[in-house]
């Protein structure tokens, strides 16, 4: 079916108004970048500073009453995961290869897995992988979303553990690496085991004069273990969502560069149409002409 001037002229237009959406897109993702950024480096400080809060902990009261409570909950119960993912699309294989990951790292555990999805993309990804799912959270939209979110998971997640239904947490999400790189990881958040224990412990104080726990140990170890589980899923998610942005920045620079590419063949085609008729029209009043002077002869 040949092209008109009409039709061109449709599909050049749709074409500049998609690239409007994409660059649009665009600086709203890059733009989303950085608050996900600075409060992961904001957390780094963070994390470092309970770190040491539950080393000090360690070193000096050593195994402690709430570890003991702990172990005991591990014997049995499925392994719970949080698979943080994205709600929207146009990310390229941010999703996929999350749930990949996922799917492979939770077949490897001894228990069944039971997993609670950050995401609707995800969700319906491990739903087809598979996994029993025990509910789906939505992404948060803003820095200020992500604690709402991890107060959720950590309520649901500790009423299954008190339960008995879940003896240990682990989480999964993309990594950012450099520029729209990122990289899957997995973290387990409980049991908090010996081995935990000893690598908190192992942890050297910043200053040659040691600390002292004040209070009693027992609560501010409590203390610190809550903050220490809202730190690492909150970072998990922070991280996830500045990976989320920085797939669909680089997403869009693709559409953006295709839809250019686009343009050019179409402008160019319109043109060379358009001149075309432009010949025929010419062709045909010299025609015209010559018919009417060979007629005056």
């Amino acid at each position: 079916m040949s092209e008109t001037t009409a039709s061109l002229r449709r599909k050049i237009g749709g074409a500049g108004d998609f690239q409007s959406v994409v660059r649009t897109m665009k600086a709203v993702a890059a733009s989303s970048i950085g608050q996900y950024e600075k409060s992961v480096a904001a957390l780094a400080d963070y994390y470092r500073t309970v770190a040491l809060g539950l080393g000090a902990c360690f070193r000096e009261s050593g195994a402690m009453p709430v570890f003991a409570e702990r172990k005991r909950q591990t014997g049995a119960g499925a392994i719970g995961a949080v698979v943080f993912g994205s709600d929207q699309g146009l990310v390229g294989r941010f999703n996929d290869v999350l749930a990949d990951y996922a799917v492979t790292s939770l077949a490897a555990l001894p228990a069944k897995p039971e997993v609670w999805a950050v995401g609707e993309r995800v969700y319906a990804r491990l739903a087809e992988a598979g996994l029993p799912l025990m509910g789906r959270f939505a992404v948060p939209v803003s820095v200020l979303a992500i604690t709402p979110l991890v107060g959720q998971i950590l309520v649901e997640s500790e009423t299954r553990r008190n339960r008995g239904e879940v003896s240990g947490l682990y989480l999964f999400y993309n990594r950012p690496t450099s520029g729209a790189v990122y990289t899957p990881v997995a973290q387990q958040l409980l049991p908090l085991d010996e081995n935990w224990q000893s690598s908190m412990a192992e942890l050297p104080w910043p200053k040659e004069n040691l600390p002292e726990v004040m209070g009693g140990g027992t609560g501010i170890l409590r203390a610190l273990i809550r903050e220490y589980l809202f730190v690492s899923l909150f970072r998990a998610c922070a991280e996830s969502l500045a990976s989320e942005n920085a797939s669909r920045l680089a997403a869009m620079q693709r559409a953006d560069k295709n839809i250019d590419e686009l343009l050019v063949g179409l402008n160019r085609t319109f043109h060379r149409l358009r001149q075309s008729r432009i010949d025929e029209e010419l062709f045909d009043v010299i025609s015209g002409f010559e018919a009417l002077r060979a007629e005056e002869k």
